[in-house]
């Protein structure tokens, strides 16, 4: 071997020492646990005793004999339709009104922004349910103005919309990109949409949301995953209730594995999750070219 080549893989091994330790955490943490996680869905495992090889039986049974899982199927689908485009309007009309040259902005702009550094956490959650419950803030100042008060947690019918308006509080990673994005449009547009007399509305409809289609469809993609996998708030606020009207699935994942401890039955309950967040992210890309404007032409 030439001192050249020995040099050459010198540095391929001194390259591979420094990926190693992330080359463990993506085999051992998400590869090994993605590819355990399909073997057990075929089995009955409890994990006090080996896994047994059941075949499609819990497929068969949560598709057909399972109507808990239909029914947080449908509250999942409820609090995603709700919660992705409610978020994303919130976002986009903070960014608007953020993206103005003013003294202090961009203060302003971090304190909109902090919400979503802890919006997915345990502790925000607890502080949502004590503003919504009977006795909590958001009750006082209703009776303090003379309005009657809501069972917010405790009723089926505004249960779940209460969980839902913590999700449009948690705007921040979209509003960002939204901002960035709005940073981005071409002054030179809006002066030309100006010397026309185009209306505020027209040159939002005509230039704003094309110019920055891109990023409403990543914001959309992504907030569609993440609702999907919707839990934490649904499991501290109301534990899925009342009457199971917060159950969605990834609660219902969590109650098989961890309450009654039908670990192969939670793994097929996770891979029907991955299979809707994959057919629903096939089906926007395939509507992609509708929404996204492109500037060889394509509609927006």
């Amino acid at each position: 071997m030439t001192p050249k080549k020995k040099k050459l893989k010198r540095k391929q091994w001194i390259g591979l020492v420094f990926i190693a330790p992330w080359l463990i955490g993506l085999i051992g943490l998400q590869v090994y646990p993605f590819v355990a996680s399909l073997f057990y869905s075929f089995t009955e495992y409890n994990i006090m005793s080996s896994p047994k090889w059941i075949g499609l039986a819990n497929y068969v049974k949560l598709f057909t004999a399972d109507n808990e899982f239909w029914y947080s199927v449908k509250v999942t689908l409820i609090y995603t339709i709700f919660t992705v485009p409610g978020k994303l309007t919130v976002a986009l009309i903070v960014a608007l009104v953020m993206n103005k040259n003013m003294k202090g902005i961009n203060f302003i702009r971090t304190i909109y922004y902090i919400p979503s550094l802890i919006g997915g956490s345990i502790g925000i959650a607890i502080l949502w349910k004590l503003m919504f419950q009977e006795e909590g803030i958001i009750n006082s100042l209703l009776k303090a103005i003379h309005l009657p008060t809501l069972h917010w947690l405790g009723d089926p019918k505004t249960a779940l919309p209460t969980i839902i308006l913590l999700q449009l509080w948690t705007f921040g990673s979209s509003f960002v990109m939204f901002l960035a994005a709005l940073k981005n449009v071409p002054a030179d547009l809006y002066e030309a949409a100006d010397i026309d007399g185009a209306s505020s509305w027209k040159k939002f409809v005509k230039i704003t949301l094309p110019q920055i289609s891109s990023i409403i469809f990543f914001n959309i993609i992504m907030q569609t995953i993440t609702a999907l996998q919707s839990f934490t708030s649904s499991l501290v606020i109301t534990n899925g209730g009342p009457l199971k009207s917060t159950y969605v699935l990834g609660m219902k994942l969590y109650t098989e594995a961890f309450s009654f401890y039908k670990m192969g039955y939670a793994c097929a309950i996770s891979w029907v999750i991955f299979i809707m967040i994959m057919i629903v992210t096939m089906i926007l890309f395939r509507f992609s070219s509708m929404m996204v404007y492109y500037e060889d032409g394509n509609d927006f």
